[in-house]
């Protein structure tokens, strides 16, 4: 009798943490502007500045479209300099040895929306892994599982805003959210890496969503 109950205890437990994990996500979803507004999101236009290493400073653009369409061009001596891009297609991105952008065929483009956004019917595992604090900050920390993949998602446990995700060679920060139309947006995106080659600091300014695109904009 006492082995049973503890089984039974064991696998309510696992099913609360289950539970637990999908009510932070869908938290986070409803408080940074709910499942239908991020559904009706179409297109985002990024601007403000990146700061690569510790002089380094750039105007920066990101054009990003539903379902995967993306360009990042930044302004090099008074010249916007396409970067990097996923037209539908194609997939490129610069060659800083030859200076010049270059088409790739193993490129692979990022969804539009994150990963938690449906992650059920994307066939993630959810798992609540319990709390950790960033700074100062509490946070609740969820894994998403997919096959051999795994992200790491730390949600403020007071705002449920997403402060940061550990991909497998990148861990973003987010912070500064501010309400565009019905949504919150992270206006400081901090990346780093095991490497330290890629790490950026990427301060925005202005956030536009829903735009038209050129029909050529996203073009190699």
């Amino acid at each position: 009798m006492k082995k049973l109950l503890l089984v039974f205890i064991l696998a309510f437990s696992h099913f609360s943490l289950a539970q637990t994990a999908k009510e932070i996500i869908d938290k986070n979803i409803e408080l940074s502007g709910g499942l239908t507004n991020w559904k009706l999101l179409n297109s985002v236009l990024l601007q403000g500045k990146v700061i690569l290493g510790i002089k380094d400073e750039y105007p920066i653009k990101i054009y990003q479209q539903r379902p995967n369409l993306t360009k990042t061009v930044l302004t090099i001596n008074n010249k916007d300099t396409a970067i990097e891009g996923y037209d539908g297609v194609k997939g490129y991105a610069m060659n800083y040895a030859t200076n010049k952008l270059q088409e790739y065929a193993d490129y692979k483009p990022e969804s539009f929306d994150n990963d938690f956004i449906d992650w059920e019917n994307k066939g993630f595992e959810a798992k609540y892994v319990g709390k950790e604090k960033i700074g100062n900050i509490y946070c609740y920390k969820v894994e998403l599982i997919k096959n051999v993949n795994k992200n790491i998602y730390y949600f403020d446990s007071k705002t449920y805003m997403l402060l940061r995700e550990i991909k497998k060679d990148e861990t973003l920060d987010y912070s500064d959210y501010k309400k565009i139309g019905n949504l919150a947006m992270p206006f400081r995106i901090e990346s780093s890496s095991p490497k330290k080659d890629g790490d950026y600091v990427m301060l925005l300014n202005k956030i536009e969503i829903n735009k038209v695109f050129p029909a050529n904009i996203f073009k190699f």
